[in-house]
């Protein structure tokens, strides 16, 4: 069992991207799809699919790399808030990672949503993490 699922969705993305794999298959969860539907709406991975055969499930992932240059989409995935510490911001105090150019995901009372989607709704909430 995972104690920290978030992390291990983040873990097995970051290694597939430093081992320049095309293809991560992750396990399912709610929580998890929704971090894969906003990492592909704000374009860090190419497409995905959602595989609902097995008891668990799998997200499969298509990771998204330049054609010439072959860098990935994805530089940096941080796990912000653990289930040791959690991290909770206010709407005035929402982070901007990279002054704009990376994204935070949140968990809040309307669901997942990006920094800037939290900071036009004016609402805070749970830290998840910081991609660029």
């Amino acid at each position: 069992m995972v104690t920290d699922p978030i992390a291990d969705y983040l873990t097995r993305v970051r290694n597939a991207v430093m081992a320049n794999h095309r293809i991560v298959e992750i396990p399912a969860s709610n929580m998890k799809k929704e971090i894969t539907r906003i990492l592909f709406e704000k374009g860090y991975i190419l497409n995905y699919k959602f595989e609902d055969d097995k008891k668990p499930g799998i997200i499969k992932v298509a990771l998204k790399y330049h054609p010439v240059t072959k860098v990935s989409a994805i530089t940096t995935l941080q796990r912000i808030s653990k289930p040791g510490l959690r991290k909770y911001i206010d709407a005035d105090n929402l982070p901007r990672v990279l002054n704009g150019l990376g994204i935070a995901i949140l968990s809040t009372s309307q669901g997942l949503l990006t920094d800037k989607e939290a900071r036009v709704r004016k609402i805070g909430g749970e830290v998840l993490c910081y991609i660029s």
